[in-house]
């Protein structure tokens, strides 16, 4: 589709899946911005599409494989990089949702994902000093998950199947099976 780069860089990305810290000083650091374009240019595409069929042909040029049938996306959709989301089947993914995915982001089968929900599995250390680091950790949404309007998912939180986000909830820890999360930080409310 010719928005593939075409050096090598699977380091810096397999370094970040790994666990590890990356400076913005560090020598290639500058693949991100590069990769962040070619996400922007498929995004345009799909952003602008007019069907889900295209919609759908796009997205899988974003992650680098064909995603389901089953699977639907409402536009617009954000990341930054696209190649680090594993996609199940029979997902709903409704409008304005922001996946960064350098950390890595999985969305397994029968999961529905409100309008504005971010999925963030990137972050930068508290202490001023060490803020222009780039920190990753994967994000798990586990099967037949609900993650409510407006909610935001941070680095390295696994949700259980079946569980509910409630809307607008900022969850920063693992969420159980079969249990309702809701505010800011998430809070289990009750099980299914």
């Amino acid at each position: 589709m010719g928005n593939e780069i075409t050096d090598n860089t699977n380091d810096i990305f397999q370094r970040l899946r790994n666990g590890e810290t990356l400076s913005f000083d560090e020598p290639d650091f500058y693949k991100l911005a590069e990769v962040a374009e070619r996400a922007m240019d498929i995004l345009v595409d799909l952003n602008s599409s007019r069907t889900i069929k295209d919609i759908r042909r796009h997205l899988s040029n974003l992650v680098g494989y064909q995603v389901d049938e089953s699977t639907t996306l409402y536009t617009p959709l954000s990341s930054n990089y696209g190649k680090n989301i594993k996609l199940g089947k029979n997902i709903f993914i409704n409008q304005n949702c922001q996946i960064l995915d350098l950390g890595g982001v999985t969305i397994d089968d029968h999961v529905m994902i409100g309008p504005r929900v971010n999925l963030l599995s990137e972050s930068h250390p508290v202490d001023p000093e060490s803020r222009k680091i780039l920190i990753a950790k994967p994000i798990h949404i586990k099967e037949n998950a609900w993650i409510g309007a407006g909610a935001t998912i941070l680095p390295g939180v696994t949700i259980g199947a079946h569980a509910v986000v409630a809307a607008g909830a900022v969850v920063s820890k693992d969420v159980p099976a079969r249990t309702v999360v809701a505010g800011i930080p998430a809070k289990e409310v009750k099980s299914i």
